[in-house]
Parts: structure tokens; C-alpha cells; sequence
């Protein structure tokens, strides 16, 4: 990208307050990743003010900086002062993407869900990346934060932006769709995560489906024909609709039929999209992986890209983001790894992923972390993984941080369980007890630590 100061004050109403310098580098809102000639945004995080870290950005090469406090950091660096850093930030991603759209070709694609939403989005990306330039987040870049700096890593040579897009509350697609509004919107699920922040179910599904409402004109929805929630959004969509089922409708448009796991829970299928019929052999575990797969099918078919050469592409891919179903051999243990976050329905598809592949295990561990921002309905969701981990026939049981211990309760007098409140104590536990043909799975919400765990077991 390249402003100068004084365009980036206009574009997030702000001060300027210094010389009228050129960044012509990238936006960063971590000091430690600022790079020359680029912009660095102080925010004010839960953890940490980004003012304080003014002169490091300044050592690192950044030419300006959007601030609150005109006062903090060197007087030698340009200031564009701000009332919300966080604000002027997705002004900047708005404004950025308005004039990429203006300047030339480029397609957007918001993907949301309860679940899937990184998978589907490495898939999306992996697959478009093999026809033109693409730019998709670093891992979950999916927030107020993370998707804004994702647009800004766009160029005029980028001819595909693929944004995931999370929400934890009423209005947060909203927000995220009017500063990136997709000409391509992904809905891949309605389940139980983040139910704290919404309440119910229903309430979810209203939130979910501001993606579909903040789609741009002309652009089209791809929905989950399989989710009644999802499906239950073609009303709101204001152009296309294009339904996608890994359970094999005949009314969706993209489906998958005859679907098989092989000995290493990688999913087959028979890809069946009007005229286009293949052969689907997905290189990431689980049965699940199959929904994912479809809506990153949907989204290149409705781009007009060669079925052929998708589906090759989609073949050759595999498990692209941190702690996300990847399943590794170490020291004669078998270790699927799922670590990064966790909700019922994630839970029960990496359960039912251990069941299957831990068939011949000499035990099945399974160390669950607490699921985070349930609500009310905690400790009887946490029962619920408890009850899958049993049909999983779970040797072992840890969990781990306050609000995990009713996991265990419909296991007990079944299983070995333990409980801890740190990751610590209990990635100490599993490296005690863990032995030679043992299948370990390890899942929990990222604030469990789970994946801590996981960083440390495979190091």
C-alpha cells in the first residue's frame, strides 16, 4: 500500500501531527512485526497498551503511526491521532478496499460459522491460489483486528481476498461485512459456540446471517443446505443462492454421494455439481472435513474457475493452519492435535475422528480443555463431551482449566479421569502416563492452554 500521512488522517478522521510522510510498507498492530517505510496502529489491548511500544516500532522502520494520546512515544515519529485506534483501522481496510475494487479486478470472500471457518478458509485460499494471487489471513486473523490488517495486505495485484470472518456477539459480522462486503458469502454452520455472547441458538443464527445481509450487490450467498439455520437464510439474501450437502441433497446445488473414510479418516467422495462429476480425495482427517471441502468447491465454481483443475487442486492439500485435526506420529504415540478452540460441535467431530482412528490403540487419551463463552448451558454442554468421549471408548481422560471437570462425570468408574485447573499440571500428567501405541487427541477453547500442551507433547 502506499499513502501519505496526511491521506491516512482524512480517510480515519484524524489529526495529523508531524511531517507529511509516505508509508509505503504494511500496517502492523504488533511492534515486533513492523517492517520499513510501514504504518503501526497503537491500540489498547486486554493485555497490553500499544503505545508503549512506539519507540520500538520506530526502531523497526515505521514512518507514522494512528494513536490516542499525541503525547506518547518519540516526538520524532508522524502521529495521526485518533479517538479509536481500532476504529481507524477498519476505516483504513475500508477505504483500501474500496480503491482496489475501483483500480481494478478483485473478488472477496467472507467465510463464517460456528465451525470450519480456518479449514474452509486454507482450502478456499489453497485452491485459488493455484489460478491467481490470492491473499487469505495468517492463521485466525477473523476479528475487528485480524480481518481489517487482512484486507490491508491486499494489493492491485491481488485477484482474490478470502476473509474469514468470526462474530461473538450481536452486530460483529455487521461490522466486518460493511468494511469488506463480499461479493461471495459463506455460511458453514450455526452451532453452540460463543453462546455466552448470544444467548440462544436462534440469536445466533440472526447474528450469522449478517454476513448474507452485508453481501455486496450482485454477490452470492453459498449456504450450508445440511444446517436448517443456514439454510433457513436464502430469504435474506438479496441475490444468488447456492446451497452445498455433504449429506447428498438432491435440491443443493454442490453435494457430496458416497462418502467413505479410509483407513486413515481422510474422507472420498463422488463430487456431483450439475454437469461436473469427480472424484474428491481429501488430504485432511475427519468426516466433517467433507461440509468444508463443498463450501471451498462452492466458492471457486461460482468464481467459473476449471472444475477439473479444482478438484485436483483440492486433492493436493492439506492441513495448512496450527493445531487444526493435524495428526502426527511421535516416539511410537499417535497424537491428533485439534488444540486451537473448541465448542460442542467442534468437539464432537474430533471425538468421533478419535473413535475411529484409535480402533487399535493400545489406550485412547483424550486431554479436553474447557469450552469457553457457553453461557448458562455450560456445565450441561461439557456433560455432553463427556457422554461422545465415552462412545468415543476413551481409555484416559484429562481435562483442564475451571468449568472442564463435569467432562468427566459420565466417565467415571469407565475411564481413568483426571482433572486440573492449569496446562501445565496437566501436560505434566500426560507426559507421565502416556505410553507406546496410545492415540492422544487434544482439543479445548484457546484460553484452556490446550494447545500448550500440544506445542510442548510435539516439540
Amino acid at each position: 500500500m502506499r499513502y501519505t500521512a496526511d491521506e491516512i488522517a482524512k480517510i480515519v478522521d484524524g489529526r495529523l501531527v508531524g511531517d507529511n510522510t509516505v508509508v509505503s510498507g504494511g500496517v502492523y498492530t504488533d511492534s515486533r512485526e513492523v517492517t520499513p517505510e510501514s504504518l503501526y496502529i497503537a491500540r489498547v489491548g486486554e493485555h497490553a497498551d500499544g503505545h508503549d511500544y512506539l519507540d520500538s516500532a520506530l526502531e523497526r522502520g515505521a514512518v507514522a503511526a494512528i494513536v490516542m494520546r499525541e503525547d506518547a512515544g518519540p516526538q520524532n515519529l508522524t502521529k495521526i491521532v485518533v479517538k479509536d485506534a481500532t476504529k481507524a483501522l477498519g476505516l483504513l481496510a475500508q477505504a483500501h478496499l474500496k480503491k482496489l475494487r475501483e483500480a481494478g479486478d478483485i473478488d472477496v470472500v467472507g467465510i463464517t460459522g460456528s465451525v470450519g471457518k480456518t479449514t474452509t478458509k486454507d482450502l478456499t485460499a489453497g485452491i485459488l491460489q493455484a489460478f491467481a494471487p490470492t491473499v487469505a489471513p495468517v492463521s485466525s486473523f477473523n476479528n475487528e483486528v485480524g480481518m481489517p490488517l487482512t484486507v490491508l495486505r491486499a494489493d492491485e495485484n491481488t485477484r482474490y481476498l478470502v476473509l474469514e470472518m468470526g462474530a461473538s456477539g450481536p452486530g460483529h459480522l455487521q461490522y466486518l461485512s460493511k468494511i469488506a462486503p463480499p461479493d461471495i458469502a459463506v455460511e458453514l454452520a450455526v452451532g453452540r459456540a460463543h453462546l455466552g455472547g448470544f444467548g440462544s441458538v436462534p440469536a445466533l443464527a440472526h447474528a450469522k446471517a449478517e454476513l448474507v445481509e452485508g453481501l455486496a450487490k450482485g454477490g452470492t450467498a453459498i449456504l450450508n443446505r445440511d444446517d436448517p439455520h443456514v439454510r433457513d437464510m436464502q430469504s435474506l439474501a438479496k441475490g444468488t443462492v447456492l446451497f452445498f450437502s455433504a449429506a447428498g441433497k438432491s435440491d443443493a446445488e454442490v453435494r457430496a454421494v458416497n462418502v467413505k473414510l479410509d483407513d486413515s479418516s481422510c474422507a472420498t467422495f463422488d463430487l456431483e455439481a450439475g454437469d461436473v462429476l469427480k472424484k474428491v480425495r481429501l488430504g485432511l482427517v475427519g468426516r466433517h472435513q467433507v461440509s468444508n471441502a463443498l463450501a471451498a468447491i462452492s466458492v471457486c465454481l461460482t468464481l467459473g474457475l476449471d472444475p477439473q483443475k479444482i478438484v485436483d487442486t483440492l486433492n493436493s492439500l492439506r492441513a495448512q493452519s496450527p493445531h487444526r485435526m493435524n495428526v502426527t506420529k511421535t516416539r511410537g504415540i499417535t497424537v491428533i492435535d485439534d488444540s486451537y478452540n473448541a465448542n460442542p460441535d467442534s468437539m464432537k467431530a474430533g471425538l468421533e475422528v478419535l473413535g475411529k482412528l484409535g480402533e487399535n490403540a493400545a489406550r485412547r487419551i483424550a486431554v479436553l480443555g474447557v469450552m469457553l463463552e457457553l453461557g448458562k448451558s455450560s456445565a450441561s454442554l461439557h456433560r455432553e463431551v463427556g457422554r461422545l468421549a465415552d462412545e468415543a471408548r476413551v481409555d484416559v481422560l484429562i481435562t483442564v482449566g475451571q468449568g472442564a471437570g463435569p467432562i468427566g462425570e459420565p466417565l467415571l468408574g469407565k475411564a481413568d479421569v483426571y482433572h486440573f485447573e492449569s496446562a501445565e499440571a496437566a501436560g505434566a500428567k500426560l507426559r507421565d502416563l502416556v505410553q507406546t501405541g496410545d492415540f492422544v487427541f487434544l482439543k479445548g477453547s484457546n484460553g484452556s492452554g490446550v494447545w500448550k500442551i500440544a506445542d510442548e507433547f510435539l516439540a
